[in-house]
């Protein structure tokens, strides 16, 4: 018998935690678990919509795995994650960078997509087939 996964989460590299909090916060989630690192944040689990993503500092993470800790300045994560108004991502998230403008693919997607002041990439889809409102 194979084994049973459960959840896969997410864990995003960065260097500090608290500029990426406003990126997360306006698409609603929030902050369920916050463990210290120093005089900064070093861990927190942001939940909110039935999903979960963490962040952990650099600095954190090598005091935990030291073998890791040069490998993870230079880690970079794509997340895809399906929304159910685009519109509403582009209004909550108007005051970050887009590094993919909105496009419709063609496997059906309304994309648009970010990068988060921890350096990752972050693209939004709308699969519904409803309007995905104006540009």
């Amino acid at each position: 018998m194979k084994p049973q996964l459960k959840r896969i989460t997410a864990v995003l590299p960065v260097e500090r935690i608290e500029p990426c909090l406003p990126f997360w916060e306006a698409v609603g989630m929030v902050r369920t678990v916050e463990v210290p690192h120093g005089d900064c944040l070093g861990f927190v689990i942001l939940a909110g919509h039935g999903l979960e993503v963490m962040l952990q500092t650099w600095d954190s993470i090598a005091d935990d795995v030291p073998a890791q800790a040069e490998e993870v300045r230079s880690a970079r994560a794509y997340l895809f994650i399906e929304v159910a108004d685009i519109a509403a991502i582009e209004r909550a998230l108007a005051s970050f960078p887009v590094v993919l403008p909105r496009r419709t693919t063609f496997y059906g997607a309304t994309e648009v997509g970010y990068r988060e002041p921890g350096g990752h990439a972050v693209t939004f889809a709308q699969f519904n087939g409803s309007d995905p409102g104006p540009a």
